[in-house]
């Protein structure tokens, strides 16, 4: 059975399909799980909203914890990583993530990279070892999962080759930690245009959703071409 992990991040509540003001990167993952369920509604969901509830961000006692062999971790480094162990346990047990990101101040949600920052996790989801020869590093997810970032943003022109690709670390700054800890197959789609609410954002909106019924289309015949080899 397939388990799709579903992130919201947006501070906003609500989607914008729903309610105004609401959350454009809320509506295009419910839209995202929503069409996957019409096709395989076997498919157990794991929702996290991040946006709403923010994990507890990295500490000095964090790095401690995590850094120290888990045999030898005192009680207060188990509690100081608990959170984490459970994002981390979420992250792992999925095949696909779905992670709705809006665009704040060309970067992501503090909330969501609390979210990156967990879940990038020493012994649990990359290796390390100073003694290696080369690149002392490597990713420990091996098991093909796919990323898919849905993100929205007020001006336009952000994705690749746009008139200002070079201000967005949206996608990149989630796509380049998951492909370091192995996650490699990673897919996008955006809304642009938001600040100006007029005939473009309503374009924008439309591609975007088209593109998120393609994105369920082709990454449900890929997992289905996975289990069955």
């Amino acid at each position: 059975m397939t388990r799709i992990l579903h992130i919201d991040s947006s501070s906003r509540p609500g989607r914008s399909d729903q309610k105004q003001h609401g959350s454009h990167t809320r509506r295009l993952t419910a839209q995202f799980v929503q069409n996957w369920l019409a096709k395989r509604p076997d498919t157990e969901i794991i929702y996290r909203d991040v946006g709403a509830n923010p994990p507890k961000p990295t500490t000095g006692d964090w790095v401690h914890a995590a850094f120290t062999p888990p045999d030898d971790r005192e009680d207060w480094m188990h509690a100081a990583l608990r959170e984490s162990d459970l994002l981390v346990d979420e992250l792992l047990s999925a095949d696909i993530i779905v992670a709705g990101v809006p665009m704040y101040n060309f970067g992501m949600p503090a909330q969501m990279k609390a979210w990156v920052d967990n879940i990038v996790r020493v012994g649990r989801t990359f290796g390390f070892d100073r003694s290696r020869d080369g690149v002392p590093y490597w990713p420990m997810i091996t098991d093909n999962k796919s990323i898919v970032v849905l993100s929205s943003r007020g001006d336009y022109g952000y994705d690749k080759g746009g008139r200002i690709d070079h201000l967005n670390f949206v996608e990149g700054g989630v796509f380049t930690p998951l492909q370091y800890i192995g996650i490699t197959d990673q897919f996008g789609a955006a809304i642009e245009y938001d600040e100006f609410a007029d005939d473009r954002t309503q374009t924008s909106i439309k591609q975007a959703e088209d593109k998120v019924v393609e994105l369920v289309d082709q990454l449900i015949a890929k997992h289905d071409a996975s289990k069955a080899a």
